[in-house]
């Protein structure tokens, strides 16, 4: 029997775990694997009885943190000097990549049903590195990965990362970290940011992790607006403490500014920039920009003008942020103009809640997030980021009683009250979208064990799907809503199912990720800083070229001046006896040709082979990003895809 992986949960802001969720029950659970060399750590309200055959260990990390930040003070219940969580983001993901089966699970009656995680029976261990203040250290981060290392896990999931600019791979904690992992065999999978829709947001983009974008499902949770004059909009909530049991006067926040703010403030419902006496008592509507895309934010600046309700209008998104301090619906801009018309053309422009309710199946899915982190690859154009996308909006997992987040919301299940219920909240994040891809590897490293990580990576990246539930393709949310391109989500939708069996994979060795730091331009000092390893000079080659032809499950070009020539090589992992024929779309104004157009693994003689790709510019222009794809196809059950990416530039072009 195929022995249930170990997953080292890693991630930002908070972390850890609450242990006595039911998500970590542990009844059906096997023995913990002889080979776990990992420890429960005791600490403040844990100790050993909270480890069991689900939570096979914990660590937790805070020197690191005090040497560069600060003491944290555990005198309020906001945090546990253990691996305990204080905020819910750690148990979240947990019990999202390897929950067990709950059934009845709901966030205060929404999106009520059977939750579970991705690989319920998956093993986990905990390595809490960031603290609910607020950071977390660099020094602590290096700390977990080299005890999880030697403690044994078989995959690592981090839902952390920087924002732009990115530090060099050398620089980059978790890019040193994820690389002793990997060169040991370790798969890392990491969230892409939440920096969407703005191009070149992506982080975590180092080649030998995966990297996941976040899609929609078909959940939503309609709130109806019933207006004054009887007509019905409806938007969306997740505002369950109280409804409106009647009519309330609804006002544009523009129109109430603060005499010290500026009008587009009010708008937005800025900090202090609401009159307080005109909002007193009033639903405001108010509207997202740049600066202020927080309906969380809004809805507290609302409530300290005294008003009682907000409606938020916002790029269209089926995201619903939790609002806990006023009733808080959520519209898109169009439904915000019937509003302000509304507004301007009543005498007493009045307004209704109603609860909102849990809807399946209604919406088409998935696409990819508006606030998911785009491409391309800031620090390595030619590497394609993110990998692959994974469901990561309005996600029902389980939470931490002791989360300030839900104390509003739930007077029942106050901060570090131990003895509470049951709690699930919906959350939504590249975080979220990490571990459902997790979960994924882990399967495929439980029927593939022998798989590198990066033949795992291939795997997903060339299976992954790029249409939505109908069969049309996929689209991104953003402005304008689009097509999605491989920017938005790599390789594509993950499909688990035809993961399992890709046919051809792109491998790449612990040498090949050596000539690629090479080819950034590293010198030897540094690179042997980050792997650790004695290094040999590097070769004098055209770093172009390797970048180019380095074996990644994609094709990426930034800088196409004059016809290139690139060159993969796929290992056959399907049958034996497989023959496979080339199927191009080539980007808009390039042309591509393979060579040669069959690859035929005969009799199983040959496991690996080699072809190459001639990308030529059509025109000579300066141009844009272009996608198209490159299909191996055997005519039966594979279709492998890479993405073919192209950007054509001139030489000596002055803008």
């Amino acid at each position: 029997m195929t022995q249930s992986p170990v997953f080292c949960l890693v991630y930002l802001f908070s972390t850890g775990i609450w242990p006595e969720s039911e998500s970590f029950r542990d009844d059906k659970m096997e023995s913990v694997p002889p080979r776990w060399k990992g420890k429960c750590q005791a600490g403040e309200k844990f100790d050993q009885s909270n480890c069991n055959r689900k939570i096979i260990g914990a660590r937790w990390y805070i020197k690191g943190f005090q040497a560069e930040i600060g003491n944290i003070s555990t005198e309020d219940g906001a945090e546990f000097l253990s691996a305990r969580d204080a905020t819910g983001h750690g148990t979240h993901t947990s019990s999202t990549a390897a929950g067990t089966y709950v059934e009845n699970a709901d966030f205060l009656g929404l999106a009520k049903g059977q939750a579970r995680g991705g690989f319920p029976s998956a093993m986990l261990a905990i390595y809490k590195v960031c603290w609910a203040s607020g950071g977390c250290s660099t020094a602590d981060i290096l700390a977990a990965f080299d005890d999880a290392i030697f403690d044994g896990v078989d995959i690592i999931s981090m839902s952390l990362g920087s924002v732009p600019p990115l530090s060099s791979y050398i620089d980059d904690v978790v890019a040193v970290g994820s690389f002793h992992a990997v060169a040991r065999g370790i798969p890392v999978v990491c969230s892409g940011g939440n920096g969407g829709p703005f191009p070149q947001t992506v982080v975590n983009t180092s080649p030998w992790v995966i990297t996941v974008a976040a899609s929609t499902i078909d959940r939503a949770f309609p709130t109806a607006i019933t207006l004054g004059n009887n007509i019905t909009i409806v938007g969306q909530s997740l505002y369950v403490e109280e409804k409106f049991d009647g009519f309330y006067p609804i006002v544009y926040g523009e129109d109430i500014a603060s005499d010290d703010a500026e009008e587009f403030e009010a708008r937005n419902c800025d900090e202090g920039a609401l009159n307080a006496t005109l909002a007193q008592g009033k639903v405001i509507l108010c509207f997202e920009s740049q600066s202020q895309r927080s309906a969380i934010s809004a809805a507290r600046n609302v409530l300290i003008a005294g008003g009682v309700g907000l409606i938020f209008a916002r790029f269209p998104t089926k995201e619903v942020a939790l609002c806990t301090d006023v009733p808080c619906i959520q519209v898109d801009f169009s439904l915000a103009t019937t509003l302000l018309t509304y507004i301007g053309s009543a005498d007493n422009p009045m307004v209704k809640f109603s609860a909102p309710k849990t809807s399946l199946g209604k919406m088409i899915s998935p696409e990819v997030a508006l606030f998911s982190s785009r491409g391309p690859n800031s620090l390595s154009p030619s590497v394609l980021k993110p990998d692959i996308a994974a469901p990561g909006v309005n996600i029902l997992a389980a939470w931490s009683p002791a989360s300030s987040v839900l104390t509003n919301v739930d007077a029942g299940k106050t901060r570090a009250d131990e003895s509470a219920a049951l709690l699930f909240n919906i959350v939504s994040g590249t975080s979220m979208s990490c571990p459902h891809v997790s979960a994924i590897v882990a399967l495929l490293r439980a029927i593939h064990p022998t798989w590198s990580p990066a033949a795992l990576k291939s795997a997903l990246v060339t299976a992954a799907s790029s249409t939505d539930e109908y069969r049309q393709p996929a689209f991104a949310e953003g402005a304008p809503h689009k097509q999605a391109d491989p920017f938005d989500y790599g390789g594509g939708h993950v499909d688990p199912n035809k993961a399992i069996d890709p046919g051809l994979i792109f491998d790449l060795t612990t040498k090949d990720y050596l000539g690629f730091l090479c080819a950034m331009g590293y010198n030897n000092t540094a690179i042997s800083l980050l792997t650790g390893l004695d290094h040999s000079p590097c070769p004098n080659t055209s770093n172009n070229n390797f970048l180019a032809n380095f074996n990644l499950p994609s094709i990426s070009i930034p800088e196409l001046k004059h016809c290139v020539t690139v060159s993969r090589t796929a290992t056959n992992v399907g049958p034996e006896e497989s023959v496979y024929f080339v199927r191009v779309e080539s980007p808009p104004g390039i042309d591509v040709e393979v060579d040669p157009p069959m690859l035929n693994f005969d009799n199983g003689a040959k496991k690996k082979l080699k072809f190459k790709v001639r990308i030529c510019p059509r025109l000579r222009v300066q141009g844009s990003y272009v996608f198209g794809n490159l299909f191996w196809e055997d005519g039966f059950d594979h279709v492998v895809k890479l993405p073919l990416i192209v950007r054509p530039v001139i030489d000596n072009f002055v803008y």
